[in-house]
């Protein structure tokens, strides 16, 4: 199969990736975009997304989004049926496949999956190989579709790869196959390292908040404990609860609204290491429940390689992967985040404990880098390639070609 192959690229003719994704290009920077952002060396990169409910017709349009990668979204008019916007996607879907197949060169063809449900159409496909990157599990989310579960189990079982994003998820995923790859959330290590600049400006909205300041960045959804927020700013009046990131899924009036919580909203990429660099220390307030409970969140090695201590709720592999380390501190309720917090406080103008905890958190994220992480992965997708069975868009192809 030529994935990755030389006659492909004397032919002039790059794999095409189809994405299909739950999440919006233009939403928020997260796992999707660190690692197909890298696979656009290698491929061209469709990102086809859920449907935007607008207008008065189904359409679609395609939006450039860098070198190699081009959104893909679909449009319905209010009150399209879910069955009849999976049928669009559906169709839009396989004309992408077409395509590729047209003109000179046939170009390969891969299915990458982060949205399940998608496999309703996407199984259907005639694709060279079928990828699917868990990253979550998206059954365990509010309004999640009945038959979401069900796809998910299908993809892991019929998939020619699968990742995981990480090692919960990937235990859950040997219960279908057991041969699924972990690859836990990596680091942009330059990215968010410029937050130990001292010299980085404090952004305007969050200048005036007095300190210390705990912050937190990431989507606000039902992932997030607000009772806990709420707890632990009452508990500490004086201390100022930064929040950064957009509301999804949950009703923003029940974002607890008191003096020292500040709800900044979503603020761009680019700008998150000037907020860091202003923190006293960053706090994970994640809830308990099934939306977190094979969760490896990307902010945890993120505000570690901006040189702030780090506290989180009780999440598996926060605390496999880096409590149990001592690079984050676990606490199990409010008055345990308080008296963590405090103990954080109390020593951060010890030099000599600040040295060795940032000494500590680079040897762990030595060598951890979403360069690598795409390069593993490249590898093992370019070796699935070349056990998969041709599908039979490809066989029909050779025949012709030889007839």
């Amino acid at each position: 199969m030529p994935l990755f192959c030389e006659d492909v690229a004397v032919a002039g003719v790059r794999p095409i990736l189809i994405v299909l994704s739950h999440l919006r290009w233009d939403f928020v920077m997260q796992r999707p975009h660190h690692v197909l952002n890298r696979a656009a060396a290698d491929f061209d990169i469709w990102f086809m997304e859920e449907p935007v409910i607008e207008g008065r017709i189904a359409m679609v349009r395609e939006m450039s989004r860098g070198a190699g990668i081009t959104v893909v979204q679909p449009v319905v008019p209010a009150g399209t049926s879910a069955a009849d916007a999976l049928a669009h996607q559906g169709e839009i879907a396989a004309r992408l496949v077409a395509k590729a197949g047209s003109g000179a060169g046939s170009a390969p063809v891969c299915l990458w999956y982060y949205a399940p449900m998608a496999r309703a159409f996407g199984q259907h496909l005639s694709a060279d190989l079928v990828i699917y990157d868990k990253m979550s599990e998206p059954a365990a989310f509010a309004f999640a579709p009945p038959d979401l579960a069900g796809h998910d189990a299908a993809l892991l079982r019929e998939a020619d790869v699968v990742f995981t994003g990480g090692a919960s998820l990937q235990i859950a995923a040997s219960l279908h196959r057991s041969d699924a790859y972990c690859f836990p959330s990596s680091i942009d290590a330059l990215h968010f390292g410029q937050a130990r600049d001292a010299g980085l400006a404090d952004p305007e909205s969050q200048r005036m908040i007095a300190h210390p300041r705990l912050g937190y960045f990431g989507v606000i959804d039902e992932r997030i404990d607000l009772a806990l927020i709420a707890e632990v700013a009452a508990l500490r009046p004086d201390w100022q609860f930064v929040m950064i990131g957009p509301i999804a899924r949950i009703d923003p009036d029940s974002l607890p609204q008191v003096s020292n919580i500040h709800w900044l909203g979503a603020r761009p990429y680019a700008s998150l290491p000037h907020y860091m660099a202003h923190w006293d220390l960053a706090w994970m307030p994640f809830a308990r429940n099934e939306a977190t409970r094979h969760i490896s969140p990307t902010k945890t090695p993120e505000f570690l390689a901006a040189g702030l201590p780090v506290i989180s709720t009780p999440i598996a592999d926060v605390i496999s992967s880096y409590g149990r380390l001592g690079l984050v501190e676990i606490a199990i309720d409010a008055p345990d985040v308080v008296a963590r917090a405090k103990k954080i406080l109390e020593n951060a103008a010890d030099p000599v404990q600040h040295r060795r905890r940032l000494a500590a958190v680079d040897a762990q994220l030595a060598g951890d880098s979403w360069d690598a992480t795409w390069a593993a992965m490249r590898s093992l997708i370019a070796a699935a390639a070349q056990t998969t069975p041709l599908p039979a868009r490809q066989l029909a192809e050779r025949s012709s070609a030889h007839a």
